[in-house]
């Protein structure tokens, strides 16, 4: 049953990256790109661009889902293991490369700022990372 909830956790995580990415590009360039500059080709180019984590995003969504819908296939406590401790370093990866930049943040630095949503984005990442870490650590032991 833990199992399932937690990729029902991802599936919605990872479904909300893919909105925001992919389908609502605009938004994810606002919350990294300053106000006064975002009427540069830049911001657009970035807009668009967020399209493609979009797709990384949905493809880790699917994965869940059908993990989810064939979870008797994964009932091996090592195989859950395994794809619970991908989806923590998935997470993580996010979490790490907006650590330095939330740290330069706190020096008045940065390429841009880690507050509001990114703020959320930042810490929930973290909290899957860690979610996801602790059970492929308990069904490994």
């Amino acid at each position: 049953m833990i199992f399932e909830l937690v990729l029902v956790l991802n599936t919605i995580w990872f479904l909300m990256g893919f909105n925001v990415f992919s389908l609502r590009g605009k938004i994810f360039a606002k919350l990294v790109v300053p106000r006064e500059h975002r009427d540069t080709p830049v911001f657009g180019i970035l807009a668009e661009s967020g399209k493609f984590l979009g797709g990384f995003n949905f493809s880790l969504a699917l994965m869940s889902i059908l993990l989810l819908v064939n979870h008797a296939s994964f009932s091996g406590d090592i195989q859950r293991s395994i794809l619970l401790f991908v989806f923590s370093v998935t997470h993580g990866s996010q979490f790490i490369y907006n650590l330095p930049v939330a740290l330069k943040n706190r020096k008045g630095g940065g390429p841009w700022k880690v507050k509001g949503v990114m703020k959320f984005i930042f810490i929930m990442d973290f909290i899957m990372m860690m979610i996801n870490l602790t059970l492929a650590l308990w069904y490994w032991l």
